[in-house]
């Protein structure tokens, strides 16, 4: 009798402790699940923060080659619209300081000096107006990219067509600039490159997205020749749309014009 009371505690002191080791073991698989799903999420968030990181990186690499890019087309600017001309307006005052010239020498070289001098001041509004066009500070990108549209139309070389349904205020100032300068980029190319007879461009906002589709009927080019790529100034194109966050797309062809699409998230 007494044996089978030991036998029968044996048994559930056997039992305890299994439902015990059992519970301890469960513990510990739940410690160990919650430990490596931590561990796992910590190290997503990671890869999410350097990944982050990269980008931050890479659009700031862009903001300084566009800006470095900016530099040198202002340097020449203002080396063959200003320089050139100032010399020679130094040369022409140098002749003026001589005592052997004459009176109809000195009003020649004056008219001289006059009309250069005039040049210069057109030269130095338009490099300023390209630096920071007054109409983009003073109402806005979308009256900005309309006298764009204007400006190259009246050339009477070019058919311009542009629909523009910009909301004010939908990007930032500075994002406003960067995308006013890559259609004045790609009018640029459409001017000077092209062969182009027609223009069109467009702008719409829908819910939270920018879209813009910029085209022409011009000789086109080849996308993955990259040298040609750089002559029409498309890595600062691309720059722009960098640090914009823009989706890109480029569709080009010899002989098909150019079709340029962005898409910008708000």
């Amino acid at each position: 009798m007494v044996e089978e009371l030991f036998t029968g505690e044996d048994q559930i002191i056997s039992i305890i402790l299994m439902a015990i080791g059992l519970f301890v073991i469960m513990s510990l698989a739940i410690i160990a699940f919650f430990y490596f799903s931590r561990k796992r999420i910590i190290k997503a968030e990671l890869e999410k923060a350097n990944m982050e990181i990269e980008h931050q990186k890479e659009v700031l690499q862009s903001t300084l080659i566009t800006q470095e890019e900016e530099r040198k087309r202002i340097a020449q600017d203002l080396h063959d619209a200003i320089s050139s001309k100032l010399n020679v307006v130094s040369l022409n005052a140098n002749f003026l300081t001589e005592d052997t010239i004459s009176l109809k020498e000195t009003n020649t070289i004056g008219k001289h000096i006059l009309s250069i001098t005039s040049t210069i001041l057109e030269s130095s509004r338009k490099i300023a107006h390209d630096l920071l066009p007054p109409t983009l500070q003073k109402f806005g990108l979308q009256a900005a990219l309309e006298e764009l549209c204007e400006e190259v139309g009246e050339t009477k070389k070019f058919e311009v067509h542009h629909d523009l349904n910009y909301e004010s205020g939908f990007l930032s100032n500075d994002k406003e600039l960067h995308l006013f300068r890559i259609v004045q980029e790609l009018m640029n190319n459409s001017i000077k490159h092209s062969e182009a007879t027609q223009i069109g461009l467009i702008v719409k906002i829908k819910e939270n997205l920018l879209y813009l589709q910029y085209s022409d009927n011009g000789k086109g080019f080849d996308p993955n020749n990259i040298q040609k790529a750089k002559g029409l100034g498309m890595s600062g194109i691309n720059n722009r749309a960098d640090i914009l966050n823009g989706k890109l797309l480029v569709d080009s062809s010899i002989g098909n014009g150019i079709k340029f699409k962005i898409e910008i998230q708000k």
